[in-house]
């Protein structure tokens, strides 16, 4: 398993992969992000960036606002049983430019009093950005939690709504 950080315009990220798939894309730090991936995924846990050049390259597009929906094959082996539900049909569900509400996005996985618990399923989302989690808004709109910040996402609804 291979990863890198990555400086973007919305902070440092940690970029992993694992058997050709992207397993996390992070806010976390470092050292937690890699001792999750080594007791998850292998105890063999390398900072090499090459294996990482075209997530690198996607999210890097992506942020520029060349790119509005990434090629990469995902592994959800970092979330919960609950997050993988959750995080499924994400791309789907909110397309570039287009955000959902925590309570609409509960009904669609047919929970529909789990808004709480999909909130916190998506600020555990262990694929930030290539698994849109930022495009879920508040019911009243307001811009509500986000691993890499309020700025970040922010940013990110900034830059959808300019396209």
């Amino acid at each position: 398993m291979s990863y890198t950080l990555h400086d973007t315009p919305i902070g440092r990220m940690l970029l992993a992969t694992a058997a050709g798939k992207v397993v996390a894309s992070s806010f976390g730090d470092e050292e937690t992000m890699t001792h999750r991936l080594a007791h998850a995924i292998s105890p063999r846990v390398l900072r090499q960036s090459a294996p990482l050049d075209d997530v690198r390259r996607q999210l890097d597009e992506f942020l520029a606002g060349r790119r509005k929906s990434f090629d990469l094959t995902v592994d959800l082996t970092l979330a919960t049983d609950f997050q993988r539900l959750v995080l499924a049909d994400l791309p789907r569900l909110t397309s570039y430019g287009r955000t959902t509400t925590y309570g609409e996005l509960a009904g669609e996985i047919e929970r529909p009093k789990a808004a709480r618990a999909v909130g916190t399923a998506l600020g555990a989302n262990p694929l930030c950005v290539v698994l849109p989690c930022h495009r879920v808004i508040g019911a009243s709109g307001a811009l509500t939690g986000y691993a890499g910040g309020l700025d970040a996402k922010r940013f990110l609804l900034n830059l959808e709504s300019k396209s």
